[in-house]
């Protein structure tokens, strides 16, 4: 029997995250998903956990390339117990944990799944976006897996091509896809500087596999010092001043990963208006003059593009995580009750890692 429950909603999208978390979002009453008005292939989960993401910020204001429309539940990704499943969702038995796949479900998904957000008690997920638990992984490093290390291996493996003995250097190592980029580069044989604004931050990313750490500060000097030629791919989520920096720390001829502009979210207008008032800018002359590629590394619309993509890149990251190469790495966890002090956390970058909200 399922019991009532709770779910977020944002009633309207903020001028900025901050205003929509204080002002738009707030908890309320979920009954539990009526099988009746089901489909054969569906599945209800029981939700237990669910990241809360860069992207379930973004998507508040609308300042990301999709909008959901509101009311909405945010969550991404989130992973739990099977509570029921149609006659045609076959593969998983009611009491399963799973996780769930949030290109195919969720508010980042487009189809008819996309009001099931995992911010909530309950989810309704096509059996197609329902995976087991991959390896040892728990619920909480499940909900982790997927959107972070698609996006590093999108980023990285796709992109930017990263080789065995290649040495990359990661902006922002210590957020969630900064620290899956960590993780994937070390499994293909490169070397890895993180960089980041905090040393004990770093203290953990080198713990989790960089072989180099540098606080913020004469990135230049610091990155030379380590690497006398420079580096062969820079993973940038992060924008701003430090891009052109790490410019003049990269080879001849090196790639450059354009993966996100943490530092600088209001490149776009809020309340979902569409344009760039503020959009960042890299200068061309180091780009030429050190042979640069840069690439754009947009996993979504990249796999929206290009559906052929997606297969072997997931069928990649799930034998990872079941062969226990990769291992999500979970620093702090909120009840679902708590999820504005959740997100606030995230947008302020105090999250290792990643954060996960206990409905």
């Amino acid at each position: 029997m399922m019991k009532d429950g709770f779910r977020v909603v944002v009633s309207e999208l903020g001028e900025t995250p901050l205003e929509a978390i204080d002002a738009h979002a707030s908890l309320a009453p979920q009954a539990p998903p009526d099988p009746a008005n089901l489909r054969a292939r569906d599945v209800i989960v029981a939700i237990r956990s669910a990241q809360v993401g860069w992207v379930d910020l973004l998507m508040t204001s609308g300042q990301y390339q999709h909008m959901p429309k509101p009311p909405y539940t945010p969550g991404l990704e989130y992973a739990g117990t099977v509570a029921w499943r149609g006659e045609e969702a076959r593969g998983v038995e009611v009491g399963d944990d799973v996780f769930v796949d949030g290109f195919l479900a969720g508010p980042r998904s487009l189809g008819d799944y996309q009001a099931w957000g995992g911010f909530a008690s309950y989810a309704v997920a096509p059996i197609d976006a329902v995976h087991k638990l991959p390896g040892k992984l728990t619920l909480d490093q499940a909900c982790c897996l997927l959107g972070n290390y698609e996006t590093a291996y999108h980023c990285l493996i796709t992109r930017g091509r990263l080789r065995e003995g290649e040495t990359v250097l990661v902006l922002g190592a210590s957020g969630s896809t900064g620290l899956a980029a960590v993780h994937v580069a070390k499994i293909v044989g490169a070397s890895v500087i993180a960089v980041g604004r905090s040393k004990d931050k770093l203290a953990i990313v080198k713990a989790q596999g960089a072989d180099h750490v540098v606080e913020g500060g004469a990135l230049r000097d610091a990155v030379k010092a380590i690497a006398p030629g420079g580096v062969d791919v820079v993973y940038d989520g992060v924008g701003g001043e430090i891009s052109t920096e790490a410019m003049r720390c990269v080879k001849f001829g090196a790639r450059f990963l354009i993966v996100g502009w943490a530092a600088t979210p209001f490149v776009a207008k809020g309340k979902g208006q569409r344009g760039a008032p503020n959009a960042n800018v890299l200068p061309t002359n180091l780009m030429m003059m050190k042979g640069l590629d840069v690439l754009g590394c947009p996993t979504a619309i990249s796999t929206a593009m290009n559906p052929a993509s997606r297969p072997p890149r997931l069928a990649q990251i799930l034998a990872w995580a079941e062969a226990g190469k990769i291992t999500p790495y979970v620093s702090r966890t909120f009840a679902l009750a708590d999820f504005k002090d959740a997100m606030r956390a995230k947008w302020r970058g105090e999250i290792v890692g990643s954060c996960v909200l206990h409905p």
